[in-house]
């Protein structure tokens, strides 16, 4: 009976799931999730500050790359465990690798389209206090 449950479980979240077509500024980089856009996060951490991106992790069967990820430049700093890749002609972040969970994406949401960001609840993350 458990199982059944879980099943059922995982097939309504595949329902709440909706694909988002995403890009950088100039439109050289290009990308689609499927995913839940239930909340983002506000990280405190040097670089997300300046950046202001607006970050939604998903698992990497959610990110679909329409632009090979050698096009993309590559960032990484202090541990150099989050990688975090840019458009080389426009500069903006759609994507990166995070540092507390470097197997997953998370995606700026700012970059994708049809989002209406006021709707979206904001989850504050203190990457500042990592040591």
């Amino acid at each position: 009976m458990g199982g059944c449950n879980l099943a059922a479980g995982s097939a309504s979240i595949r329902s709440m799931r909706r694909t988002y077509q995403g890009s950088c500024h100039c439109g050289r980089v290009r990308f689609e999730i499927e995913a839940e856009l239930d909340h983002v996060r506000v990280c405190d951490c040097s670089i997300c500050r300046r950046r202001g991106a607006l970050l939604h992790r998903v698992e990497p069967d959610q990110l679909r790359l329409l632009t090979p990820l050698e096009d993309l430049a590559l960032y990484q700093f202090h541990t150099h465990t989050a990688r975090d890749y840019f458009c080389p002609t426009c500069g903006i972040l759609p994507f990166r690798r995070p540092r507390t969970a470097p197997e997953q994406w998370s995606i700026n949401v700012r970059c994708l389209e049809g989002v209406d960001l006021d709707a979206i609840p904001v989850k504050r993350v203190y990457g500042s206090r990592l040591a």
